[in-house]
C-alpha cells in the first residue's frame, strides 16, 4: 500500500476506520464499551474486543503489526476519553484520524 503514496495509503485507513467504527461496531458494542455501562462490570471486554477489529484494520492496511498493538492501545485510550465524557463524537474521530496520518507518516519516513 506504501508505494500508492501517502494520500492513498491514509484513504485506506480512514475507509477501514469508517468500517470499524461504524458497520462492525454494533449496538452492543456501542453500549457496553463504556465503563460503567450495564455490562455486568466487563466493559473493557467491549471496549478491547472493539480496538481490536481497528488494530486488525490498521495491520490491514499498513502489513505491521506493531501498528496494529499501537492501534489498538490508541483507540482504546482515545474511545475511554470519549465515553468517559472528556470529549466528544467530533474530537474522538478527529483523534483517531490523526493517529491514521501519523501512521502514514511513520511508514513513509520508516522505509
Amino acid at each position: 500500500m506504501v508505494e500508492h503514496g501517502a494520500w492513498a495509503l491514509f484513504f485506506a485507513f480512514v475507509i477501514v476506520h469508517a468500517i470499524a467504527d461504524y458497520p462492525l461496531q454494533g449496538p452492543w458494542l456501542a453500549e457496553n464499551k463504556v465503563r460503567g455501562s450495564d455490562a455486568g462490570g466487563n466493559w473493557w471486554i467491549a471496549m478491547v474486543s472493539h480496538s481490536l477489529v481497528h488494530a486488525g484494520g490498521v495491520w490491514w492496511v499498513s502489513g505491521s503489526p506493531v501498528l496494529g498493538v499501537v492501534e489498538l492501545v490508541a483507540h482504546f485510550v482515545i474511545d475511554h476519553g470519549k465515553g468517559a465524557g472528556w470529549y466528544g463524537m467530533r474530537t474522538d474521530q478527529l483523534l483517531h484520524v490523526l493517529c491514521k496520518a501519523a501512521y502514514v507518516v511513520f511508514l513513509l519516513t520508516a522505509a
